[in-house]
């Protein structure tokens, strides 16, 4: 499989699933797919990965382990605007965490806010509308930098890897969770099938427009595999890098730190 280098994607075009656009028009055109969706953001994860993603979810946040007490942690949550990922990280660690969310879809920040009003987690979790590859943070502020889902939807995932070693602090933890490359051949033809024709049908009929399941498929198989995203997290600067492969490649988590 294909897929944009860092070099390719500063060439006028880049990939916005299986179509080549005008690089300043991508970004546009990402937001329009998550202002579309974002009040039905998690019910397409669920259609995206049949449910699982709240397993994967977890499995995240327990590589992450955020420490229990009052120990102070700040940890940042990119791409993560309905507070799915935050939330998980308030119960997993003690009173001293705190979790900034950062999304570029104001619409998501929105549905983030509005969740975390109703269960009352604004005390310890703030919302912002921000860019992965231009965060609005000073350098060295965070314990911890997740993403889930979301980054194969940035146009320069190199400068958004570069952005998340920037305001790591030295000792910080980077963690992607994203849909990756099947370990076996048949199972991904298998997966290939049933993404490329069951969900973009199942998510016309439950929220009427199939176009953003579709694009989410197609960026999907766009995106590197575990080692080529692991080599280019080795490039960002993040030393120990490694990867978990789930439910046979469907996901992976990397894993790097700033040391």
């Amino acid at each position: 499989m294909h897929y944009l280098s860092p070099m390719t994607q500063e060439n006028e075009n880049s990939a916005f699933g299986f179509k080549q656009v005008p690089t300043g028009e991508k970004q546009g055109l990402v937001n329009g797919v998550f202002s579309k969706a974002a009040s039905r953001y998690d019910q397409m994860n669920d259609l995206m990965s049949s449910g699982l993603h709240r397993l994967w979810k977890d499995d995240m946040i327990t590589m992450l382990n955020p420490p229990k007490g009052d120990r102070v942690f700040n940890a940042l949550d990119v791409a993560g605007g309905t507070g799915d990922i935050a939330f998980r990280i308030l119960d997993a660690g003690g009173k001293g965490t705190r979790v900034t969310v950062a999304d570029i879809s104001p619409e998501m920040v929105v549905e983030g806010q509005k969740r975390g009003e109703s269960e009352g987690r604004l005390d310890r979790c703030s919302f912002t509308v921000g860019n992965a590859e231009s965060l609005a943070f000073p350098d060295q502020c965070f314990d911890s930098y997740t993403i889930a889902f979301g980054i194969r939807n940035v146009t320069h995932i190199d400068k958004a890897l570069a952005e998340a070693y920037r305001v790591l602090k030295p000792g910080g933890r980077f963690l992607c969770l994203e849909f990756s490359h099947m370990e076996l051949p048949i199972a991904q033809k298998i997966y290939d099938a049933y993404s490329f024709t069951v969900i973009p049908a199942v998510g016309k009929v439950v929220t009427g427009d199939g176009q953003p399941y579709r694009y989410l498929v197609e960026s999907i198989r766009m995106f590197p595999n575990q080692d080529a995203f692991a080599d280019m997290i080795k490039l960002a600067g993040f030393s120990k890098v490694t990867y978990r492969n789930l439910t046979g490649g469907v996901v992976a988590i990397h894993s790097g730190w700033r040391i």
